[in-house]
């Protein structure tokens, strides 16, 4: 359930934090948008779940998380530069769970659990806070 409503807000908020994250970011051209950090905290998010699902047994989303962050960099458009950061971002968080988990402990599905609570969080508060009008 929490996966869905992540997935959804990742769909439907992001596309709407877009357009407004222009907008926020005021007239300094290549200023990062106010939430880039918490942007950042959700690409390495994704790349932990990205790891972490297909290694749990959830073969469906294998390229799903991978997916999300596709249409994360194609709603934001970010530089060049920044998308490179919002990438490394996702590399370490699939790589910092490659690098502990071989197998799906119960420790990797607490680990699964809590990244799909705090990327909904996360979401949640770009949207609400930056969605737009």
């Amino acid at each position: 359930m929490m996966m869905r409503a992540l997935a959804l807000l990742l769909t439907a908020g992001l596309v709407l934090a877009g357009p407004a994250a222009s907008r926020a970011a005021g007239p300094t051209e290549g200023a990062p948008p106010p939430y880039d950090g918490d942007l950042m905290r959700l690409a390495e998010i994704l790349g932990a779940l990205h790891y972490l699902r297909p290694l749990c047994g959830v073969t469906a989303e294998a390229q799903r998380w991978r997916n999300e962050m596709q249409a994360l960099i194609d709603t934001e458009q970010p530089s060049d530069a920044r998308r490179s950061k919002i990438i490394a971002s996702f590399n370490r968080g699939y790589s910092s769970y490659a690098e502990v988990y071989r197998s799906c402990t119960p420790a990797a599905r607490m680990a699964v659990d809590r990244q799909l609570d705090e990327g909904g969080r996360l979401t949640h508060e770009i949207v609400v806070r930056y969605g737009g009008n």
